[in-house]
């Protein structure tokens, strides 16, 4: 194996084992997964309603990625929560929510994509009420709607869910399908690996060349 080969070769495995690990090869949810998950939601006490939307999240799945779209605003006042200090702000709150999220999305390859508080009021609002103030906004980025249900059945889930309800005044969520999505890893490492890979091929594989030349 030439110099040259080794090269190239060494990025692109690289590549290869981190797309294979961010991508969800496995398509579209089953139905026996889709029983399995909604019979988890059940043992967890999750509502009848809250399963059936869930049940025809999963059932729509079309096997790709997707986006979840969220709008917070934080309570001034939450109330006593149990496993937490009395008095807890809601920025505590939602730590003790958020130290348990970030690993579950992390080891599924999901992660937050943006952040970031509000500048001003909502500057266009149609159609809803009490839709002027928010905090601040996240997106988040899921491998498939099967990570997404293997996070939100996990019985722990439920038990840390009712930090982020209490540190909430007013949330919405809601999944797009990323149509346009330029900070995607595999498009960035991609870039990233070529790019480097050129410039050593360029600059230590090249011949000298010669003066005059």
């Amino acid at each position: 194996m030439t110099t040259r080969t080794t090269l190239w070769l060494v990025p692109a495995l690289v590549y290869a084992a981190f797309a294979a690990w961010y991508t969800d090869f496995g398509g579209p949810l089953g139905e026996a997964e889709i029983t399995r998950y909604a019979d988890a939601l059940h043992a967890n006490g999750v509502s009848k309603e809250r399963v059936a939307t869930l049940t025809r999240f999963m059932q729509e799945d079309n096997g790709n990625q997707f986006l979840m779209v969220n709008a917070l605003e934080l309570n001034p006042d939450p109330p006593d929560v149990p496993d937490a200090e009395p008095g807890a702000s809601a920025e505590q709150l939602m730590a003790r929510y958020m130290a348990h999220m970030l690993p579950a999305l992390l080891k599924r390859a999901c992660h937050p994509v943006l952040s970031g508080d509000a500048l001003f009021s909502a500057m266009d609002v149609v159609g809803i009420d009490n839709a002027e103030q928010w905090q601040s906004a996240a997106v988040v980025r899921y491998r498939s709607r099967r990570s997404f249900m293997q996070i939100v059945s996990d019985p722990v889930f439920r038990e840390q869910h009712h930090f982020k309800t209490a540190a909430l005044k007013k949330t919405i969520a809601y999944p797009i399908d990323p149509q346009l999505y330029l900070s995607d890893p595999r498009l960035l490492l991609a870039l990233l690996l070529v790019a480097i890979t050129a410039l050593l091929d360029a600059f230590l594989l090249q011949p000298a060349r010669r003066p005059g030349n």
